[in-house]
């Protein structure tokens, strides 16, 4: 129903009628319910007429192989052979290569590029003024009504038939999946159903079907922004989704049961794992779909200023998203560390933690007025100590850890501290609040201590950060990532990420007979870029990997 509300749990044969299927029924499902994609079609139809077909990147693709083509998000590539569903061959400025099809989204006002560059100076010069002012304002109006329908309809479709067409006849088949399973593999992607249901209803009220050029959508993002959010738990939940889904597939009755499924529902030819990447190539979409509105609405369009802050918001909803994803990349990095730390005591760093803020080597002092060299990681809660191997340097033993959270950083005047009658220098003090420790820290430059200020305060930032996001990770994110540290050996994480081989190429252009198969792997790893800007080298995790003993 369009208003979200509970669906029927049965799924609708070609007659209309209504029926539960049994599993061998469902094997059986008649191929005739199969609708091909036709965008891949289409492609190759309007480039073999001569026209040029552009893409727009929805996420980073870096790769090291020169048969593929490397890009940033945002990036255009115009698609010069599409006949792989997977790979499509592209040109990106100079070089044309292989780029994986799920990593872009097809533009839809592909005639602005041609009409542009098949119309020469001289005819431009020809044509009055007053009559090219009219078509160029007529063909504004169509590409903005080109922009509103793909949207529409992309929302329309959008993940109807993962609730419908697959959750259904899995939960029916208690047998072959359990609750545990369910959950990991389809996450809150019915949460997300819910929510775009009530969206699609608030953006049809606002589309003008008789001129749909004048229809305002932008306060409908504007509404709906904080209720994006919930993709983000999804977006985290997606690689764990890929790595059950990929065990089931590895067993032929799986196999047959999902394909039953899409079969049935007359879903195009797409696996189940890609259909799932459907949420989060979507929450990448919207800013480039707004942008994309945004250039052809002008600025005396009462739908104007609502489109730029849409754009604003959905951009500021996709970094939140990449932020959370950057946190759990961070976890194996913050496990594997921890299983390289001699003598580990008490609780797991990752039950508390989920960022390596600074960390360095500056001594401790004692009330007795002994001094400890040590080197301290401070993460988001706890600050950590460890002693370096008098022989091998790159081991670290564990001595201790201090809660950030129930003391306070105070800084300390070069020369006798009363307190502790000792002379320091360039030191500072953590004070609890609930008890009378003290803990005395001396750096050995001024800008040591400079920079372990600053990397305290930012450490209480990140936090208050964290709790107004609601920045959380899941207890199950984070003992995946302590055992597949501790599987690992030291640092050497077991890669879950691989997808299916992609089929050899059969229909090469002549020009591109020398490239006989496209490349053997998607890389789905990097789905979870999210458009990420572009990071310096952190200074953190190379001091991680000179002290740790998981060091190459």
């Amino acid at each position: 129903s369009s208003d979200g509300g509970t669906e029927s749990s049965a799924l609708v044969d070609d007659n209309g009628s209504e029926e539960d299927f049994s599993y061998e029924e469902l094997c059986q499902a008649n191929p005739r319910y199969l609708q091909p994609g036709g965008e891949q079609l289409a492609i190759n139809e309007l480039i073999s007429d001569g026209s040029v077909v552009c893409t727009e990147a929805l996420w980073d693709h870096v790769t090291m192989d020169d048969q593929e083509l490397g890009f940033k998000a945002g990036d255009v590539i115009q698609v010069l052979e599409a006949s792989n569903k997977d790979w499509w061959w592209g040109r990106n400025e100079d070089k044309e290569a292989w780029f994986p099809a799920s990593f872009v989204r097809l533009r839809v006002n592909q005639e602005e590029l041609s009409e542009n560059s098949s119309r020469t100076h001289g005819e431009e010069q020809e044509e009055d003024t007053s009559t090219s002012h009219h078509k160029h304002s007529e063909n504004k109006h169509q590409m903005r009504t080109n922009v509103i329908q793909e949207i529409m309809n992309t929302e329309r479709v959008y993940i109807k038939d993962i609730c419908e067409g697959y959750i259904r006849q899995c939960r029916k088949h208690t047998g072959m999946f359990t609750v545990a399973q369910l959950a990991t593999i389809f996450g809150n992607i019915e949460d997300i159903y819910k929510f775009q249901r009530k969206f699609l209803k608030d953006l049809e009220k606002q589309d003008n079907k008789e001129e749909p050029h004048l229809s305002e959508i932008g306060s409908c993002f504007l509404q709906h922004q904080e209720g994006f959010a919930i993709y983000s738990e999804y977006c985290n939940n997606h690689p764990g989704a890929c790595v059950e889904l990929s065990n089931l597939m590895k067993q032929g009755k799986y196999r047959h049961f999902f394909e039953a499924c899409r079969l049935l529902q007359q879903m195009i030819d797409i696996a189940l794992d890609g259909f799932l990447l459907t949420p989060v190539q979507k929450i990448c979409k919207y800013p480039l779909q707004l942008a994309e509105l945004l250039k052809y609405t002008t600025q005396e369009h009462s739908d104007y200023n609502n489109i730029k802050a849409a754009y604003e918001a959905m951009n500021n909803v996709a970094c939140l998203i990449n932020e959370r994803k950057r946190k759990l990349e961070s976890l194996d990095k913050i496990a594997g560390w921890q299983v390289s730390i001699v003598g580990w005591e008490g609780l797991d760093i990752l039950d508390r933690n989920s960022e390596l803020i600074y960390s360095g080597e500056f001594t401790k002092i004692t009330k007795q007025g002994k001094s400890q060299q040590r080197t301290f990681f401070l993460f988001d809660h706890q600050l950590v100590s460890c002693k370096k191997d008098l022989l091998r340097r790159d081991m670290l033993y564990y001595k201790g850890r201090i809660d950030m959270d129930e003391v306070e950083l105070v800084d300390v005047e070069d020369g006798r501290d009363k307190d502790w009658n000792l002379n320091v220098r360039n030191a500072f003090k953590l004070v609890s609040r609930t008890t009378d420790e003290v803990h005395l820290f001396c750096a050995k430059k001024q800008e040591d201590k400079a920079k372990w200020l600053q990397a305290c305060a930012d450490e209480r930032c990140r936090v208050q950060e964290d709790q107004e996001m609601g920045m959380e990770i899941s207890e199950n994110q984070k003992k995946l990532a302590m055992l597949n540290a501790q599987k690992a050996g030291h640092g050497k994480s077991k890669d879950y990420s691989r997808c299916p081989v992609a089929p050899l190429h059969q229909n090469l252009h002549p020009l591109h007979q020398r490239h006989i198969t496209v490349p053997t792997s998607i890389p789905q790893q990097q789905v979870f870029a999210l458009a990420e800007p572009e990071r310096k080298p952190s200074l953190f995790w190379h001091t991680f990997h000179k002290l740790a003993i998981f060091r190459k």
